[in-house]
Order: structure tokens, then sequence, then C-alpha cells
């Protein structure tokens, strides 16, 4: 009996502590938000005729709805110095038509079509990206992702934050408003779950970085062994970022967020991105496995039994009033990250809100249950530290 009680004081003191951790982490989140993002510049921190160059890399695999016109945004980019490097796999690839037809259209913007990839690991993104990064001839390299758009200042708000100490620069994920309920799904991920974790933990000083849209030194990323050093890893956003923390340079965030466009979305490819993401962060930070405990409908059960062992409080009556305090502060965090009020109604982000919720650990015990990813056109087998293989099917 003794032990037992000891297992519930135990309980409940972890029950308080998530309490205090989650609600500083809304906090923290919602205030950045707030604070950080959508800020207007009315100059910028250097000349603009002093920017640095930049070398975008671009890896493109097949065509979307959206692909053209977001392309489209970086050909209209207004920064001085900037070359786009078109990365694509296959000679017969759709993207390739695309690109062709782009660099038809704007003769007068640097920019080259590179076909083929070159093989340097099980990576299919770099080696997609290989010939690009060879042939980059700026010392300032933006990796980003075929289905973001851009605004025309987006480049020099991304340079404005390449300071001195600074190494990277990366854009927090967020997604254009489209049509649908998928869409609606998406957005509400991406404007409460996602960025409370990801502000929160650059906040307190852990790197977070997604790979979508990040501008980084491409001398630092050489003496860590260039692109190729992250081939036998899937997720090299990780460890890219990992290998310019580690030589002592800082990371900011961009003020405008990374515009997710993508053309090609359903409730089932988002799960399944969600899933592949969940492996990947389980094989790489084993802490992972605590991330259930972070999502309001089980932290709150947690929090609400703590609070009735040890206050004496009605169990459930805690438990609906924290989900709703939860629900109202996310919906505050997704205005801040949109920028404005959303483009669907407050019943559309409740219906969203609940769903995406119910996902959480579903989404969780599906990754636990298969150690394999499929990406692009590969499937991979993850291995302990973040590296992979590639599974071939005989």
């Amino acid at each position: 009996m003794a032990a037992l009680e000891l297992l519930m004081q135990g309980l409940a003191v972890f029950g308080l502590l998530l309490f205090l951790v989650l609600w500083l982490m809304h906090f923290m989140s919602i205030i950045y938000v707030r604070l950080h993002l959508h800020r207007k510049r009315s100059e910028v921190k250097l000349p603009f005729a002093q920017f640095s160059g930049v070398s975008l890399l671009k890896p493109l695999k097949g065509v979307d709805p959206n692909l053209v016109s977001n392309l489209e945004t970086f050909f209209t980019l207004d920064y001085p110095k900037f070359e786009i490097l078109l990365c694509v796999q296959d000679q017969d690839d759709p993207a390739v038509e695309v690109c062709k037809k782009l660099l038809g259209k704007y003769p007068g913007v640097d920019a080259r079509l590179f076909i083929g990839g070159k093989k340097v690991g099980i990576n299919p993104k770099i080696n997609n990206l290989m010939p690009g990064y060879e042939g980059a001839k700026y010392g300032l390299v933006w990796i980003c992702d075929s289905g973001i758009r851009v605004k025309p200042d987006t480049l020099t708000d991304l340079t404005n934050q390449m300071t001195e100490k600074v190494g990277l620069v990366h854009g927090l994920p967020y997604v254009a408003d489209r049509q649908g309920f998928a869409a609606t799904l998406e957005q509400v991920y991406f404007g409460t779950s996602h960025p409370r974790s990801y502000i929160s933990a650059n906040v307190t000083g852990i790197k977070c970085v997604t790979g979508m849209s990040c501008l980084m030194r491409k001398d630092v990323l050489d003496q860590a062994g260039g692109l190729v050093a992250f081939a036998q890893y899937i997720a090299e956003d990780y460890f890219m970022a990992k290998a310019i923390a580690d030589r002592g340079w800082r990371f900011s965030m961009a003020t405008q967020v990374a515009m997710q466009n993508s053309g090609s979305y359903s409730i089932a490819q988002f799960q399944s991105r969600m899933i592949r993401w969940t492996k990947l962060r389980i094989n790489m930070l084993p802490g992972t496995v605590l991330e259930p405990v972070s999502e309001c409908f089980l932290a709150s059960l947690i929090i609400g039994w703590a609070a009735h062992y040890v206050f004496r409080w009605d169990m459930m009556v805690f438990f609906m009033c924290h989900c709703l305090a939860w629900f109202i502060s996310d919906y505050i965090q997704l205005t801040g990250v949109q920028g404005g009020a959303p483009s669907f109604s407050k019943l559309d982000f409740a219906v969203a809100w609940f769903i995406r919720e119910s996902m959480a650990v579903q989404i969780f015990l599906s990754a636990l249950w298969d150690p394999t990813i499929s990406w692009r056109t590969g499937r991979y087998r993850l291995r302990c530290g973040g590296t992979a293989e590639e599974v071939l099917d005989v």
C-alpha cells in the first residue's frame, strides 16, 4: 500500500509539472508569434546593394496543380543578387517542362536547370540537389521545397536575419489558404500544435528546424563535409542544423512563415506525413516517446487526475475546462501565425481541431507499429541514430 501511495504521489507531481510545462509552451509560442512574425520592416539592416549573394536550391519531383504558380514566385523575388538552381532527378519528369517554360519566360533571372542528380547516399532529396549544390556560386544557400510559395521580399527577410553570428535562418512552416476540409486540417495543425512545439523548443535553446525553407552558410556546410555528408540520413535537415550548431553558429527564425502551397493534399496524405515525421523523431530523439502526453486530450486527463488527487477537484469538470482553455489558446495562436483571422469559420476550426487532436495518439501508435517509412519513390528502414537503409522489394 505504501508503494502504491508513493506511486500515486509521483504521478500527481508529474501531472502538475506537466501542466506548468505545457502552459509555459502555450504562452511562449503565442507571445513569440505576436512579437516576431509578420513584422513590418520600414528599413533593412544592410544597404540593399550590399546583401550577400544567395544560391537557391530547388528540389523538384513531379507536378501538382500549384507547382507553376509556386515556382514563379521565386522568379519574381525582389533581391539584387541570387541564382535559382532547379534540380530534377529524372529526364522524363514533367517538372522538366515546367522549369524550361519558366526559364524562357524569365530570361533575365539567373537560373539553371540540373537534370539527373548524383547518387551519393540513400536520401533522394540530397541526391537530387548534389549537382546544383556543386554548381552554386554564392556563399549562402537556400534550400526550399517545391511546394513553398514566397513573397517578393521573402529572401530579403531571410538575409536580414543572417547576422554575424547566425549560421542558419529557417521559416516556421505554415500552410496557405486552400479549399476543402483537408486544407483546413493542415492549417489547424501547422497553426496550433506544430508551432507550439517548434517555437518553444527554439526559444529555450533546443535546435528545432524543418528543411522546408532554410538559408545556410555554404562554407559551414562544406566544413561539415558538404551535402554528401548528410546523404545517409532521411531527416537531413535535422543533421544539417546539428552540424551548424556544433560549430558554434546560432539559428534565427524568419519573420515570414514558410508558406506551403501544395496542390495535392488529402486527409490520408496528412496522416501519412505525420506518421513519417513521428517515426523520424522517435528514431533520432528517444524522448519523443513522451510526445503523446503533450497532446490536449491525454494531457488534460493526466492533469485532471492530478488536480483531483491533490486538490480534490472534480476530474471531469477540470478536464472539460482545461480542454476549453487549450482550444481557445490554440485559436489565438492560429490567428497569430496566420497574421489575422483564418479563411475558415470558427465552426470549421472547432471540427478540424477536435479531429486533429483525436488523431494524435493513433498517429503515434501507427509510427511505433512499423519502423519503415515511404518517401518519394522509395521505402526505407530507419536505424538508431537517424541513419537509414533502402528497402528493396524483391
